[in-house]
């Protein structure tokens, strides 16, 4: 028997349930894993409310990131065997699995060999925040030292991660925080300048750091009444990706500024990449290169006991958070 979390209506974090559940042995694809850490993702506080990118069928499981210890593989499974560690990459729909849980069922393609070095709490870190992030940016716009990075909602997890992939390869890293509370934080996390948006003119101050150029490369989770001045601040032929929808206010595009300097606009998501077996090798060549190189670090806000679920979920929707809340089994 397995403890696992469920909840069964929309809600705030009071809805998530534990419930005792036996797990099957590994089927066809899968792999079943006894896991040690959990990853948490706003991802899952959205499904968790339905307003996620697919409708939740309920009872409902939640989860994408798991580390531990492989007890059962499929017949057909020849890369994982019976005592590996591992973590899982987000390349799944929620609907169909879940990683809160004791022990888990988890689809062979979303699941990788644990990276030498890291201990089960940073490695339960990684992939969510450091593959969103290198799609757009290393992936598509292909990012160099010439370029400069606007990223806001800077001290979330995948936040962090642009900033740390935009370091590596010699970009402006420019972190956006609303206040002054947060900025020596990012300073100390690798952002190469801070603006915070509530107290100073954004616009004017990426246009001062980019000599007057603008930015190439907008990577915002947030939308909402910000983004008419984003891409006032971007550069001719800039890339804005939005991967997130963290305002609740109306997100309006100034036409003229989209046509005059001829921005392209792109949906993101993780699964662009890690849906993709031939990305996703190359997503995490790079993230394993990058952490051996020590250019890219886990950065962990706190810890969890499972039994706490609901108030790391609490902690993750108050947004006060610099890195990755993980919890622990």
């Amino acid at each position: 028997m397995s403890r696992v979390v469920e909840f069964s209506e929309a809600g705030g974090p009071e809805v998530l349930r534990f419930k005792n559940v036996d797990v099957p042995e590994a089927g066809p694809g899968q792999v079943r894993i006894r896991v040690k850490t959990i990853g948490l993702n706003r991802a899952e506080s959205m499904w968790r409310e339905d307003k996620y990118i697919e409708p939740v069928k309920y009872p409902a499981r939640l989860g994408y990131e798991a580390v531990g210890t492989v007890d059962s593989v499929g017949k057909d499974v020849t890369t994982i065997a019976v005592g590996d560690e591992v973590n899982t990459i987000p390349s799944f729909s929620m609907n169909q699995y879940g990683m809160y849980g004791e022990v888990v069922l988890a689809p062979i393609h979303a699941v990788v060999k644990h990276p030498k070095g890291l201990s089960p709490v940073e490695a339960a870190s990684i992939w969510m925040m450091f593959v969103t992030a290198y799609g757009p940016l290393i992936e598509d716009a292909k990012i160099t030292a010439q370029d400069a990075v606007v990223i806001p909602g800077a001290s979330s997890s995948v936040g962090l991660a642009a900033i740390q992939i935009a370091n590596s390869v010699g970009a402006k890293s420019i972190a956006l925080t609303r206040t002054s509370a947060k900025r020596k934080q990012l300073s100390d996390a690798g952002a190469k300048y801070v603006i915070a948006t509530e107290e100073e003119d954004l616009v004017k101050e990426i246009d001062k750091i980019t000599e007057g150029k603008g930015a190439r490369v907008v990577f915002d989770p947030v939308g909402g009444p910000t983004l008419p001045k984003l891409i006032k601040a971007m550069s001719f032929q800039g890339l804005l990706y939005l991967y997130g929808a963290l305002s609740d206010q109306a997100t309006t595009l100034p036409v003229l500024d989209l046509i005059g300097k001829i921005i392209t606009i792109k949906g993101h998501n993780i699964w662009l990449t890690s849906g993709n077996p031939a990305r996703q090798r190359a997503a995490v060549d790079f993230v394993i290169n990058g952490l051996d190189k020590g250019t890219l670090k886990p950065i962990i806000d706190r810890v969890f006991p499972f039994d706490k679920i609901v108030d790391a979920h609490r902690y993750l929707e108050a947004s006060g958070q610099i890195g990755k809340i993980v919890v622990t089994i």
